[in-house]
């Protein structure tokens, strides 16, 4: 058994029934997919259009991607033919996007709104407030060929599990209430990493986005 296959092992041992691994392969090479592939992963994140261009092409067509990073509007275009679910909506503007590239590309594209639980000033996303907005005024209803399937959001990057656990739990307050007004597709609560994921499932996620956990480090750095 290869390395990434072990660990994909151990972290499905450790995860509830209904949680979902997703491998984060940012800057690891087709050939380490693959490998992660035959030990039967099929659900990928890529932060980087042109690398997720350069990989798709390469690997088995029934992988399901997942686009995780900050997306340009003009970049949707892109990935929209095969995407299966784009997690870093962060914007009306860039739904609307996604919408209308979906519709060139007579796809229904499933999205999760990214929403800004962390501390830092850096990460994007929706306020909480923005997000009930959206639903409140009923704004997806412009853009039928995307399906909201869920929300995602990024913990504060510090070594205190309290606050990190607090941020995770506020964002499950938040999907929570949304739902009723969502729908049956809203059924994905994307949160936690390498670093914080045990925390994230016990306070409700249903999808973890491990990369070093899976791959190890890097090789390349940007």
């Amino acid at each position: 058994m290869s390395a990434v296959a072990g660990n994909i092992a151990r972290i499905r041992s450790e995860l509830p029934a209904g949680v979902t691994l997703l491998a984060v392969s940012k800057y690891h090479p087709a050939e380490t997919l693959q490998e992660a592939y035959d030990a039967g992963q099929r659900v990928f994140g890529e932060n980087r259009v042109q690398e997720l261009l350069a990989k798709q092409p390469l690997l088995p067509p029934d992988i399901e991607w997942h686009f995780i990073g900050t997306l340009q509007t003009n970049k949707v275009k892109h990935i929209a033919p095969f995407i299966h679910t784009v997690q870093s909506v962060d914007s009306p503007a860039l739904l609307k996007e996604v919408d209308h590239q979906a519709a060139r590309s007579r796809r229904r594209l499933r999205v999760l709104l990214e929403i800004r639980i962390a501390a830092e000033t850096s990460k994007h996303g929706f306020s909480p407030d923005g997000c009930r907005a959206l639903f409140r005024n009923r704004q997806a209803d412009a853009c039928p060929h995307v399906c909201i399937g869920g929300l995602m959001g990024m913990a504060s990057f510090t070594d205190n599990r309290e606050q990190v656990r607090q941020e995770f739990r506020a964002l499950r307050t938040l999907f929570d209430e949304l739902k009723p007004l969502a729908g049956e597709a809203f059924d994905t609560l994307s949160m936690g990493m390498s670093g914080d994921y045990p925390v994230a499932v016990e306070e409700g996620s249903t999808l973890i986005r491990v990369g070093t956990s899976v791959f190890g480090e890097r090789s390349i750095r940007h």
